[in-house]
């Protein structure tokens, strides 16, 4: 909103400079000139063109330098004899742009075309028509107004690069922030789970050891320790080295076929026609999908699950249905990783529902908003 304002500010401004402009062009030329002809009228009418063009210089600043350098030339020829003001700021204006090769190319052709213009305003000779041009546009003028530009664009792209230095160094450390906090989350949640998993372990060895029937419940605590230890460290590297591709889109096989590991029937449909998505949209499919998954295997007691992708005009659907104990008269209870999820979702403007099929079981499905323009 600040930006928004702040250039309707500058654009305002820029036209009260193009009206002040032209008046006083317009008043210099009425005092000097003697006499009301056709040919006067359009010196009046150029002088007007020229100063409001100014208004544009900052949308099109070589068309107005190139408008003003017209009128002035136009206007001296009709015998009004006045200073190159607009012209000018002009200069000052497409220097400060950056376009100094088209200003200094254009200001050479004004300072030849000037004084020819002075000759056609009347009976003069050469030196009274050098002399006119060198009073309309001073070389010493067209050079203050060029070094002022230069100088100003300088002076706004050094606040730019510093601008941007900081920027950078304010997200270096953020991610040395949280590669800190990863660091000391990976230690101390690696040392939970290995001791689950060591226990885990221990417990399957006596029970083989003693000719006992291992419980499904003590494999799937061992197997859910080794899988959280490789996810940690996975995480970790991934923290590390930022040039490490994140997971998404094509990555969502990968998790169906991991979760018919756990002897669930697991099928993907993808429909639409398949386009561009932004990274953050293709890394929370990817992660939808994982949660889910990872849920329906571990929770749901379910024989069966469905990942459905859905590319559309300008969203990208996901819905993951299971089969398990959940009962439609029975609320969901929202965990840590539906919760999660419902943040990644509603960040990137998109809808998330979760809760219990009517045909049992449980379903997810979310839509994340996709613009195709950009």
């Amino acid at each position: 909103m600040s930006a928004g304002k702040s250039g309707v500010r500058a654009r305002f401004g820029d036209w009260i400079i193009a009206v002040g402009v032209a008046a006083a062009l317009l008043v210099t030329g009425l005092s000097g000139q003697r006499s009301a002809t056709d040919l006067a009228l359009l010196g009046y009418v150029l002088l007007t063109i020229g100063g409001l063009a100014l208004g544009l210089r900052r949308r099109a600043p070589v068309a107005v330098l190139a408008v003003t350098g017209l009128c002035t030339v136009g206007y001296q020829a009709a015998g009004s004899d006045v200073p190159a003001v607009a012209y000018l700021f002009a200069v000052y204006a497409a220097v400060r742009a950056g376009h100094r090769t088209v200003t200094v190319a254009a200001s050479v052709v004004m300072l030849a075309l000037l004084p020819l213009a002075a000759l056609a305003s009347g009976p003069h000779d050469t030196g009274e028509a050098f002399a006119q041009a060198r009073g309309a546009l001073e070389i010493a003028w067209l050079i203050a107004a060029g070094a002022a530009g230069e100088a100003l664009r300088q002076a706004e792209r050094r606040a730019d690069e510093a601008e941007r230095t900081q920027e950078e160094t304010a997200r270096r450390r953020a991610d040395e922030e949280r590669l800190r906090i990863a660091r000391e989350l990976h230690d101390s949640l690696t040392h939970q789970i290995s001791v689950i998993k060591v226990q885990a372990e221990v417990a399957v060895h006596v029970a083989r050891k003693r000719g006992e029937e291992v419980p499904p419940s003590l494999s799937a605590i061992q197997e859910a320790g080794r899988e959280a230890s490789r996810e940690l460290r996975a995480t970790l590297e991934a923290l590390r080295d930022d040039t490490a591709p994140p997971r998404g889109l094509d990555d969502v096989p990968a998790l169906v076929e991991w979760a018919r590991t756990f002897g669930l029937d697991t099928t993907l449909t993808v429909q639409g026609q398949r386009h561009h998505v932004p990274a953050a949209v293709d890394r929370t499919v990817y992660r939808i999908v994982q949660e889910s998954l990872t849920n329906v295997a571990r929770h749901a007691g379910a024989a069966t699950a469905s990942v459905r992708i859905d590319f559309r005009q300008n969203a990208l659907a996901i819905r993951i249905d299971d089969d398990g104990r959940a009962m439609p008269d029975t609320a969901p209870v929202p965990g840590l990783g539906l919760l999660g999820m419902r943040e990644r979702v509603t960040a990137l403007g998109g809808r998330l529902r979760a809760g219990p099929r009517a045909e049992g079981g449980f379903t997810i499905q979310a839509e994340l908003p996709v613009d195709r323009t950009s």
